[in-house]
């Protein structure tokens, strides 16, 4: 079984309507069709040996956005493990609360051969765009195994 572990930072705003989350929408061209479950939490992954998970999700967080981290207390939501086969992810998430300007980000880029099978090398955005979500809508647009991050800080804002 193979260990992966990842990091992220949930910021979160309060305004008139209640709780707003910030979200970012997974990049590349699987996803740029897909909105239900295609958001994430700024996160990525990390050796625990080499760095903290919160010096990681500091990291993953600016490396994502183009933005650094809010100030602001962190708040930590624990963990959460899932994983399929031969594989299983242990993510790590802070909330953080602040106010960014989505059209501000300018996200990080990753490489993959696209199309398939093709030989060429093409880059893309770790996430083609930010937005904020209550968290009804943000619910369904987490992926599943992000969404008891979501769920344990309306558990402690209340």
């Amino acid at each position: 079984m193979t260990d992966v572990f990842s990091a992220g930072v949930l910021v979160y705003r309060r305004g008139e309507g209640g709780i707003e989350v910030l979200l970012g929408h997974l990049g590349g061209p699987l996803w740029a069709k897909k909105d239900a479950s295609a958001w994430s939490i700024p996160k990525g992954e990390y050796v625990p040996e080499e760095e903290s998970a919160r010096a990681a999700a500091a990291r993953e967080f600016t490396e994502e956005l183009g933005l650094p981290v809010p100030e602001g207390e962190w708040t930590g939501l624990g963990d959460v493990t899932y994983g399929s086969g031969n594989r299983r992810k242990t993510v790590t998430v802070w909330a953080v609360e602040g106010d960014l300007d989505p059209t501000e980000v300018v996200p990080g880029t990753f490489e993959m051969e696209w199309p398939p099978r093709s030989g060429r090398l093409r880059e893309f955005p770790e996430i083609d765009r930010a937005d904020w979500f209550d968290p009804a809508t943000a619910l369904d647009k987490l992926g599943k195994g992000q969404r008891p991050f979501l769920a344990r800080l309306t558990e402690l804002l209340g």
